[in-house]
């Protein structure tokens, strides 16, 4: 699936809006973007990331990244789907895979529970415990009313329906 859109949803704008502290590891490592990447930088950064110059990045909306340079994402790969209903997605630069949540309203009770996309796609801290945000929740209850769902759910959902991902996006490289 491809679309031109590179707009934030107005529920993503107003979760990327507040501010995520990193605390020295205590806290979320994620740092939004202001916009999604272009097409060309998209493509750039999964072609690199991939090591294959075949590949373009249409599949994918990079809005935010990690400390250390890992990319979060929406996936396009549900056809004829809005993005606000396309996982996210996170690839980081270690080259860890994960598919975070199932569709944005997913994503914001993960932001809500205190996950950002790195730490629900590795479980490289073992003492790390996540501490939900009042302002996050908040944003989940109005853009997600009704869905409300710890952030381990989220993950857990997200990983059992994409089990795949991993394989399919290591099968991409060089």
């Amino acid at each position: 699936m491809t679309t031109d859109d590179r707009q934030f949803p107005e529920a993503l704008a107003a979760a990327l809006v507040l501010p995520f502290e990193y605390n020295g590891g205590e806290g979320v490592d994620f740092e939004p973007f202001p916009a999604f990447l272009s097409a060309e930088e998209t493509t750039d950064w999964f072609r690199a990331w991939t090591g294959n110059a075949e590949l373009s990045g249409d599949d994918f909306r990079v809005f935010g990244q990690d400390g250390s340079g890992g990319y979060a994402a929406f996936w396009l790969i549900r056809q004829h789907r809005p993005l606000v209903d396309q996982p996210v997605v996170f690839l980081g630069s270690e080259g860890e895979t994960g598919v975070v949540a199932c569709d944005l309203g997913a994503f914001l009770w993960l932001l809500a529970g205190g996950f950002g996309p790195w730490e629900a796609a590795t479980s490289y801290e073992p003492d790390w415990t996540p501490s939900p945000n009042r302002e996050l929740v908040a944003v989940a209850e109005r853009f997600a009313a009704g869905r409300q769902q710890s952030g381990a759910a989220v993950i857990e959902q997200a990983t059992r329906e994409f089990p795949d991902f991993d394989d399919t996006i290591m099968a991409l490289c060089r």
